[in-house]
């Protein structure tokens, strides 16, 4: 196996990776909704417990990052590639993290109709997994126009963060939430806003590998 098919190859693998670590992430954003809804402990639990899952497989793809750096010492752009992918599964991990701090959250709810506050939890959700999904499809596939349609993404979760923040303000002043319910909204509202800052790292991080230094124009 010449040296350029045994880069192409644990290339590969690692790209696997990177899409089953993606995938996994998205799951535990996918059960927030429900937990949520169903005030749903035991399913809060497992978003919690998956994260170990996530870490195991950081350690995964760094290890096989310094691999492919160590052993096959790729140069210009093969080493771009590399590169970004050791920030971006630092990135994915951290979505991971965000995940499981809202599944924390939901163990301290004391009663199902806390999701009712806003509505707009449920498409935050959405837009910050969808977002999450397409940026690790823009890296692996190594499209810089899906990367940017995930920056422009952004704008969404933060417009939803930002009505969020608006009718919290509202019912605090009618007297319809109590503060430590306001300060658990206003907390998973922020992770999942974190989350939407991840997938855009993640999507500046696919520009980086195809363009170098001149990925600072996207920002």
């Amino acid at each position: 196996m010449t040296a350029r098919i045994s880069f192409e190859h644990q290339l590969a693998e690692l790209n696997d990776n990177l899409v089953k670590m993606g995938r996994l992430v998205e799951n535990q954003i996918d059960r927030i909704v429900t937990a949520l809804e169903n005030h749903d402990t035991a399913l809060a639990k497992e978003i919690m417990v998956g994260d170990q899952y996530v870490n195991d497989l950081e350690k995964t793809i760094e290890s096989q990052c310094l691999s492919l750096i160590t052993r096959q010492q790729p140069v210009a752009r093969d080493l771009r590639i590399v590169s970004a992918a050791l920030k971006v599964v630092t990135d994915i991990e951290r979505i991971g993290d965000h995940a499981a701090d809202i599944g924390e959250i939901i163990l301290r709810f004391e009663h199902a109709d806390f999701y009712h506050i806003t509505k707009k939890i449920p498409p935050m959700v959405e837009a910050a997994k969808k977002m999450v999904h397409d940026s690790v499809d823009s890296f692996i596939n190594r499209d810089v126009k899906a990367a940017t349609e995930v920056m422009n993404d952004d704008d969404i979760v933060d417009e939803l963060f930002n009505d969020i923040k608006g009718e919290i303000v509202v019912l605090l002043q009618e007297g319809e939430i109590s503060p430590d319910y306001c300060v658990d909204v206003l907390m998973i509202a922020k992770y999942l806003e974190r989350i939407g800052d991840h997938a855009v790292n993640i999507g500046e991080w696919t520009v980086f590998q195809k363009s170098g230094p001149e990925m600072d124009r996207f920002s």
